[in-house]
């Protein structure tokens, strides 16, 4: 009831501040600590997917920086209200009003000390911030700050203390549940686990972020982490706990985040994963399946691209009806089309083998260098994808990354031109050109990655 009665109040002064150009009465007449707290609520609202509350955060977010501004030594003596400011910081508001208020404020070193820590992390210096609270223990703090405390410094953290980060934010759901504040550290918490390879952790956030926040207008960033952790920990996470997290969700949901697992497994070469999710994504719910999509037909269809089922594939990329694909998706299918032709097309005939000349008899040869295609891939150029070439070196942070050509050449051994004297005997036996296929083919793939762009809408 005392929650409804804020609500109704703070819309009635919304619509007054909307609605008189010289409304500023409205939260002159409001403790800072009021406008704060009304501020939490509706964040709190926008997290349980409230969407329509998003305008009112940003008009909100204006009368409470108003307020803070304008607010006097006298006001900020009530530790309510210098509460609310710290919290008006880590709720998104604005650093240079936190450092001009805190420079008027007379209170606790310990306050203090927060204060600095937030004005820093607001300015992006995270060194400083997080020295500054380093030292505070935000389980001793009143809950309403101690949870954004907890969550400040579990973000701060998550780079070089890993595990430390992920046990802030669970003091920061503890201390307020229900919030904007414990939407965050779970998804955060998501994306942590993954990093730690933490498959039980990863399931567990994940579970409680759907059960809770799947209609949150930052629902997006976990889906992101999600499809992101199913790949990185496939081999830790069972097919059936997968599916009881996607069960959560609306049909439309699960859909999407089963063709972007399968899209992503697939390019990877986990093909059970891929046919897993390929077939869930066409499967649907309720009676509704989705095997008219072209996009679950094509990311399965992706998984076998190399199988000996290949013309069957080619039969099915055929029939794909490319007008209800993205633009990606439409690169996507030509990628995936052309890497089913060159698996199919007969290899390059092996040159017959000669016996090796007398040296006495002839004069050495010139050397013959095997003429190179530098683009051997026969997939359209895709706009911003890096060189087939550098991929090994630049996957593992080497400097061919931002070499020239002629040095990424030279730095590609696999792929360099055979040099061998006209007088050389032949090798036993050559290259199997099959195999040489498949690894052009594997490469590509790799390419695709790259053409897929934004994930499916």
């Amino acid at each position: 009831m005392k929650r409804a009665a804020v609500t109704r109040r703070l819309i009635g002064l919304l619509l007054l501040a909307g609605g008189h150009p010289s409304a500023g009465f409205a939260q002159d007449a409001l403790q800072p600590y009021q406008l704060v707290r009304s501020l939490q609520l509706i964040q709190d609202r926008i997290a349980a997917g409230d969407h329509a509350a998003l305008p009112m955060q940003a008009k909100l977010l204006e009368m409470a920086d108003a307020r803070l501004r304008t607010a006097n030594a006298d006001d900020y003596k009530d530790p309510k209200n210098f509460r609310a400011l710290l919290v008006y910081g880590m709720s998104g508001g604005n650093p240079v009003t936190v450092e001009a208020a805190t420079s008027r404020a007379t209170t606790d070193p310990q306050s203090l000390a927060i204060a600095k820590g937030v004005i820093d992390y607001l300015n992006g210096r995270p060194g400083e911030a997080i020295e500054a609270l380093r030292p505070i223990d935000p389980m001793a703090l009143p809950p309403d700050l101690g949870a954004f405390l907890a969550l400040v410094k579990g973000s701060l953290l998550a780079g070089d203390q890993p595990a430390t980060a992920l046990g802030l934010l669970d003091e920061a759901r503890l201390l307020s549940p229900g919030t904007l504040v414990e939407e965050a550290a779970l998804r955060r918490s998501v994306g942590l686990a993954v990093a730690q390879g933490d498959a039980a952790r990863f399931a567990l956030a994940s579970t409680q972020y759907v059960e809770r926040y799947l209609y949150s207008p930052y629902a997006s960033q976990f889906a992101d982490s999600f499809v992101s952790g199913v790949i990185a920990l496939h081999m830790s996470i069972s097919q059936e706990k997968l599916g009881d997290i996607t069960s959560m969700m609306d049909p439309e949901r699960e859909k999407v985040i089963y063709l972007r697992i399968a899209r992503r497994a697939a390019i990877d070469g986990l093909n059970d994963l891929s046919a897993f999710a390929s077939a869930r994504a066409e499967q649907g719910r309720d009676g509704n399946t989705n095997q008219d999509d072209p996009r679950a037909l094509l990311y399965a269809s992706l998984s076998t691209v190399t199988s000996g089922t290949i013309e069957d594939v080619r039969a099915k990329l055929g029939k794909i009806d490319r007008t209800r694909l993205s633009e990606g998706d439409r690169a996507l299918l030509d990628a995936a089309q052309a890497i089913a032709g060159e698996v199919v097309a007969p290899p390059t005939a092996l040159p017959a083998e000669k016996p090796a000349p007398v040296a006495a008899e002839q004069p050495p040869a010139p050397e013959i260098a095997t003429p190179q295609n530098p683009d051997d891939s026969g997939l359209p150029p895709v706009e911003g994808a890096i060189s087939e070439q550098p991929a090994a070196t630049a996957a593992s942070g080497g400097p061919a990354a931002n070499a020239p050509d002629s040095a990424v050449v030279a730095a590609t051994s696999s792929d360099a031109a055979t040099v061998m004297p006209a007088s050389a005997p032949s090798p036993a036996a050559g290259p199997d050109p099959t195999d040489a296929a498949m690894t052009r083919t594997r490469r590509q793939l790799d390419l695709i990655d790259q053409m897929l762009g934004a994930a499916p809408k």
